[in-house]
């Protein structure tokens, strides 16, 4: 019995310890993006990527941005005119056989405010994944594809997002180092 006891408080123990070292290393549950006042409404054009634009949008609103339909006063502009897949051959096995292939996704953005002016200029970011190839599984070969397709643009919707906070933090910023240097 104290063997059993013993066993279940070293477990408590472990699962303290496992707790106190997730807090101390910094942990949090991601949170949604936090963009300035005038990124609050914007207006989506996506070249290409149906999957992507409305994966885009869905995180967008998830942050308490109100997309769009049209551009107008007040209204912020997100462009996106590249966001395209392309898959390219990495290794050959024996008899010319193609083992490897990486998936890439290239997207750009750039943000203007309704005016015109750049909130974010344009950002270009690349994204790969690589995979084997199985010749015996052409069908599974194209499901492993699409699954790989799926987490690139959610990868690639949380990389937007984080550039997005990112530049409304320096934005915040530059205003408060301009006036300490009085």
């Amino acid at each position: 019995m104290s063997i059993i006891k013993a066993g279940r408080l070293l477990q408590a123990l472990l699962l303290l310890a496992s707790a106190l070292a997730l807090a101390a290393c910094g942990f949090h549950l991601r949170q949604n993006a936090t963009l300035p006042p005038q990124m609050q409404r914007i207006h989506l054009t996506v070249n290409g990527g149906r999957d992507f634009e409305r994966h885009l949008a869905r995180a967008l609103e998830t942050s308490n941005i109100t997309i769009e339909d049209n551009s107008g006063p007040g209204i912020a502009e997100l462009h996106v005119p590249v966001a395209a897949f392309s898959t390219e051959t990495l290794s050959a096995g024996g008899y010319v056989r193609i083992t490897e292939y990486a998936v890439r996704y290239r997207v750009q953005f750039d943000v203007t405010d309704s005016a015109g002016q750049a909130l974010v200029p344009s950002q270009l970011i690349n994204m790969s994944r690589e995979y084997s190839y199985d010749a015996t599984n052409t069908v599974g070969n194209a499901s492993q594809v699409e699954e790989i397709q799926r987490s690139l643009n959610d990868d690639m919707v949380q990389a937007i997002l984080f550039r997005l906070q990112a530049a409304s933090k320096h934005e915040l910023a530059a205003p408060a180092s301009a006036t300490s240097t009085h």
